[in-house]
């Protein structure tokens, strides 16, 4: 859950900076919706995905600060900010899809691709379903299976109602941008049932070419261990300095971080993407 704080300070701290940036907002025809998108920067082209009950304000300084060596392409998923919603269910599938669609109609080849939370999913699943449009993923707050949750996130789920999420204060921020300012207890009865929906990618993931940065908080929504697993399937956890070069997928996990406090962190999330994208590597004593 994303709590109004996080979004106003998201928007305190990043308004100066995204005036600067000069964002351009367009829509575009994707399956059936109108989908809001904003370009800023120059560079490799970089896509990024919001999470759940987000949009692009509420993605904070990470966004400006990507465009200043990157041409991002920040997008609003299904039934999210000014993006309207259509009569389907919100899948991981579903918004990878959407996603390739979108590159598809803006005639963007090939991206690097940075998600959060629910958009680190879709990320992943644009990589599983459309590897020749990602060029790097980095993956924040992810999972691959429903099992890799952390307990009290499951234990969870199944007292999610609509109720309890349109008293929330970031419902009326719902309002001043949504195509429809009506529609987010539908989104919510969607998102539910988002939560709700199988994941078991393991021989996927494993199968994956793609060069994954997997970044996650400490106490983050998935577990130490399911993160730590997706990186060993990403062909990580072996050890350097044995003159074999180091694996190109990798792993950054943030200290006294939970789940909304990764996006929050932009000078440490810019630390660990950056190098990355570049596709450098820190030297050790025997380089």
């Amino acid at each position: 859950m994303f709590r109004s704080f996080l979004v106003a300070a998201a928007l305190l701290v990043t308004g100066p900076v995204m005036a600067e940036a000069q964002p351009v907002g367009d829509r575009v025809a994707v399956n059936g919706m109108q989908m809001y998108y904003e370009v800023s920067g120059a560079g490799a082209p970089l896509i990024v995905l919001h999470g759940a009950y987000m949009n692009i304000p509420s993605m904070g300084a990470i966004i400006p600060r990507l465009a200043e060596t990157h041409k991002v392409y920040a997008l609003e998923l299904q039934g999210h900010g000014r993006t309207t919603d259509i009569d389907r269910p919100i899948t991981y599938p579903n918004l990878a899809d959407d996603v390739a669609a979108f590159m598809d109609a803006i005639g963007l080849q090939k991206a690097h691709v940075f998600g959060y939370s629910m958009g680190s999913v879709a990320g992943l699943q644009l990589a599983i379903r459309h590897p020749e449009k990602v060029n790097r993923l980095v993956a924040a707050s992810v999972a691959y299976d429903f099992e890799g949750w952390q307990p009290a996130f499951k234990d969870f789920i199944p007292q999610m109602n609509v109720e309890m999420f349109v008293n929330m204060p970031f419902a009326a921020e719902y309002r001043k941008l949504a195509a429809n300012p009506d529609g987010f207890p539908a989104l919510v009865e969607k998102l539910i049932a988002l939560e709700k929906e199988p994941m078991a990618w393991e021989a996927e993931v494993k199968a994956l070419k793609t060069p994954v940065l997997v970044i996650a908080g400490d106490a983050d929504v998935a577990t130490l261990e399911h993160t730590v697993a997706m990186f060993r399937l990403l062909g990580g956890g072996v050890m350097g300095d044995m003159g074999q070069p180091l694996p190109a997928s990798r792993l950054a996990i943030m200290p006294a971080t939970s789940h909304t406090a990764v996006i929050t962190q932009p000078d440490l999330l810019l630390a660990f993407i950056e190098p990355f994208l570049k596709g450098e590597t820190p030297k050790g004593f025997f380089e």
